[in-house]
């Protein structure tokens, strides 16, 4: 079993950054692959970045360049640095761990969610 909490979001104005973080319970954090989700209100959840257990990063198209994905396998934390945001980023943001062995963009490929924490960009 994975915990995962989520903490970082909150209100900014377009162009502003903020960094999410992600930190794990247990001591075999660095076996997992880890993404990121968004739900905006009334749209699905959608992929936006993931990190292999090596290091490995993807990203959806939308977030390349702005956003980076990143993990502290000693902190047993993953990152999200969230940079030039734009109001249609406003979203709440999530969490999640693969038992897998490398990280996909299916939501149904993860297995531990967090709660979420919600980032409002204001135009």
């Amino acid at each position: 079993q994975v915990q995962l909490v989520e903490s970082g979001g909150g209100l900014v104005q377009a162009g502003g950054s903020l960094r999410l973080s992600c930190a794990a319970s247990g001591r075999t954090f660095s076996r997992y692959p880890m993404g990121w989700f968004r739900q905006a209100p009334g749209k699905e959840r959608e992929f936006v970045a993931a990190i292999s257990r090596s290091g490995s990063t993807y990203y959806v198209d939308g977030v390349k360049g702005r956003f980076t994905i990143s993990r502290d396998n000693a902190k047993n934390t993953a990152y999200l640095q969230m940079n030039s945001l734009k109001p249609e980023d406003t979203a709440v943001y999530y969490c999640a761990a693969s038992v897998g062995y490398t990280p996909t963009q299916a939501i149904g490929d993860y297995d531990y969610w967090g709660q979420g924490t919600q980032v409002t960009v204001a135009s």
